[in-house]
């Protein structure tokens, strides 16, 4: 379904991802583990059209995305949820939500199906549906972050460290609900420092070290890894 292929990306003279493979299957969820700078956004960020590769290829569904604008790989199915919530905090939690749907905007009865799936798996969205994003805790501002990027109809969901800054109770509910979203059929892709947790509901995962997959392995052969063992989960 989404197919990396000797990706490499710069940022001005510095190289961010060197000649990066990774491979993502329809229904799978697959994790993506690295240190604070190790990358994972930087790949993310070229996946859906935010920054432009300097090299190699990115298919979804067939299609090519390099040089994609980011509307049209939303519209694609490809949906990128940030790092760091990137809510509009004056706004209602509502208007947040519907914002995730802009690309589908004339389907306003298709919309409203998918705003009360998201508040069947958030309920106290619904109930905090009118109050400003930014009155919310972290946790609940993360449930509206996944929300509004299921509005969007997602086929692959690109998560970028949705556990970040969060208390250990919300992080253990937080991956229950994205394996339920890859459970109900979504093709995950899962950003995360928080590699046990992680690893604890994925099908593979990649290691990545400064902008390079320095190894790739089922859920049981990460977490069986001595190296990642000591360098992501403690042991």
């Amino acid at each position: 379904m989404l197919t990396l292929e000797n990706v490499s990306l710069n940022y001005g003279g510095f190289q961010a991802l060197h000649g990066v493979d990774i491979h993502a299957a329809e229904g799978e969820l697959v994790v993506l583990l690295g240190a604070n700078g190790a990358g994972k956004s930087s790949i993310f960020h070229t996946i859906s059209g935010l920054r432009k590769a300097r090299a190699g290829s990115i298919r979804f569904d067939g299609r090519e995305l390099v040089g994609r604008k980011p509307a049209h790989i939303v519209a694609d199915g490809l949906v990128h949820c940030p790092e760091g919530r990137q809510l509009f905090p004056g706004m209602s939690v509502l208007k947040n939500l519907m914002l995730g749907g802009y690309v589908h905007r004339r389907d306003s009865r298709g919309s409203q199906r998918l705003l009360e799936e998201v508040f069947g798996l958030f309920p106290i969205l619904d109930e905090k549906k009118d109050c400003p994003a930014g009155s919310l805790s972290g946790g609940q501002q993360q449930m509206v972050a996944i929300g509004r990027a299921l509005m969007g109809r997602p086929k692959a969901l690109l998560l970028d460290e949705p556990s970040l800054g969060l208390a250990p109770m919300v992080v253990k509910q937080m991956f229950e609900i994205i394996s339920r979203i890859n459970q109900a059929g979504t093709t995950v892709l899962l950003a995360e420092q928080n590699a046990y947790a992680a690893l604890k509901i994925a099908n593979r995962a990649y290691v990545i070290e400064q902008g390079k997959i320095v190894l790739e392995g089922s859920r049981e052969e990460l977490l069986d890894n001595e190296l990642v063992r000591r360098a992501y989960i403690g042991a």
